[in-house]
């Protein structure tokens, strides 16, 4: 397949918009919404109980039926979507059925003018449990006993649906999140876990591996040793230097890492790791008492082991680089590149529990600072951030995964409890509503953009019955408000 935008094309387009799940462009607009937005929950406590809605955004959300009438979404006026790929429905090409667990996803220019989406499948089944899980030649698996991985979707341009979808890689597990490899040569997706043959599997899990974007059928499943063998959620590249940043969701034990690659485009041929640590600040705890806007200098010290034989009792990744004074983080998950930085999320962070966001930028031969620019400070205002992105017009969206537990309700999801949520931030950096959930307590995943910025898709995550995992494809006015 060749691709309908070459390298230069894309790259120029990522200059100006975040793409991909878990994604944001670091860009001056967008930091200082985020910097807004933190003075306003400092400064702003006083509307704490409704906080949430206290930004203009699009208008008002109500109720709006996808393609069949079917009111999954709420959304404000003018906008529309249309909902394909759904849970257990057959294949449109390939055979088998759509598998369950919609997850982290990144957009491409595809063939013929459509939209290419490799999206991941969290699957968390039992080992040799094939239920809903991801199909696919067994010649292609990577572990005959596991069933995450990931589809490769072509969408129509008019966001009228998928035309093509096929299992573009098998025999993973708890695909979660991923990202863009050096110079948009395919889609790294990751594994969440690091079960193993302890676990009753036939390999050793808790890698990244790399889905090719220029290809139509399923491709084998190669390890990528050498980043890590950790509970990967997602990772971000400096197009510069080809750096892979990686984020950790493994509970409070979380840590943020860089993979230093021999060769940029083939990860196979090793590389050096390293965990974020804080200068003169040993096993820094990043978790409560941080204050915004306040840079720490930064240092990285190296793993050892990046692969350790953790079934043989040797010491994780996370624990070697807290040996060596590496900062511990809660639960990380979506980062994007900028223009020179990275932001991620923590999503369990903040004295609150209810989420931060995180920015990492290099300085030259140093180790760099990091900087947090906004911290949630209760459930209403932002309940556990999950993606991160910039929209091609500038504007920031988190995607929530409520985690929390907490019995959040909402107006317009009736009978939900836990419910999720799309959130904009707004110029003067007060949060909004765009979507909600009102199908499911399922988080929302995989949010990313058309390469001409006019159609944002977003995964709604779904559980093992039939229909209640989705992509959504939305349309509508975006120069008339603030995404």
């Amino acid at each position: 397949m060749a691709t309908t935008m070459g390298r230069m094309g894309r790259r120029s387009f990522l200059g100006r918009a975040g793409l991909l799940a878990g994604g944001a462009v670091a860009s001056t607009t967008a930091l200082q919404r985020l910097a807004a937005s933190a003075a306003y929950a400092q400064t702003g406590s006083e509307a704490a109980g409704d906080a949430a809605r206290a930004g203009t955004g699009y208008g008002p959300l109500a109720p709006v039926g996808d393609q069949d009438g079917a009111e999954i979404l709420a959304l404000p006026a003018g906008f529309s979507y249309v909902t394909f790929s759904k849970t257990a429905s057959p294949l449109i090409s390939g055979g088998g059925v759509v598998p369950r667990n919609h997850d982290g996803m990144g957009a491409f220019a595809g063939p013929d003018g459509t939209v290419r989406l490799i999206r991941n499948h969290e699957n968390r089944n039992d080992p040799g449990v094939p239920l809903l899980g991801v199909p696919g030649p067994a010649a292609t698996k990577y572990d005959p006993l596991a069933y995450g991985g990931t589809v490769t979707v072509d969408c129509d341009s008019g966001a009228k649906g998928a035309v093509r979808e096929f299992v573009s890689l098998n025999g993973t597990t708890v695909n979660c999140a991923g990202g863009i490899a050096f110079e948009d040569s395919g889609w790294i997706t990751c594994e969440e876990t690091v079960d193993g043959p302890d676990e009753g599997f036939q390999r050793k899990h808790g890698y990244p591996f790399l889905v090719p974007l220029d290809v139509d059928e399923t491709v084998p499943a190669t390890p990528l040793t050498a980043l890590g063998r950790f509970a990967h959620e997602a990772v971000a590249v400096d197009p510069g230097t080809g750096t892979i940043y990686e984020t950790e969701d493994a509970g409070d034990n979380s840590g943020f890492y860089r993979f230093l690659p021999r060769d940029p485009f083939d990860l196979t041929a090793g590389g050096k790791l390293q965990m974020l640590g804080i200068v003169g600040r040993p096993n820094y705890d990043t978790v409560r008492n941080q204050r915004v806007r306040r840079p720490l200098p930064v240092r990285w010290v190296d793993i050892a082991v990046p692969d350790p034989d953790l079934e043989a009792g040797a010491s994780s990744v996370f624990d070697q680089g807290a040996d060596a004074g590496g900062a511990r983080f809660n639960r990380l998950e979506g980062i994007w590149w900028g223009e020179g930085s990275c932001l991620f999320n923590s999503t369990s962070g903040g004295n609150a529990g209810r989420g931060q966001v995180w920015e990492y930028c290099p300085r030259g031969d140093r180790g760099g600072t990091l900087t947090l620019v906004y911290e949630s400070p209760e459930g209403s205002v932002l309940d556990s951030p999950d993606n991160l992105f910039v929209t091609p017009r500038g504007g920031i969206i988190l995607c929530e995964d409520d985690a929390s537990d907490d019995g959040d309700t909402h107006p317009l999801a009736p009978g939900i409890v836990d419910v999720n949520r799309v959130i904009g931030l707004e110029e003067r950096g007060r949060p909004f509503e765009f979507a909600v959930n009102r199908l499911n307590d399922s988080e929302f995943a995989g949010a990313c953009f058309s390469p001409d910025g006019q159609t944002m898709f977003v995964n709604i995550f779904g559980n093992e019955e039939p229909g209640s995992g989705m992509t959504c494809a939305i349309t509508g006015p975006w120069a008339d408000g603030p995404l």
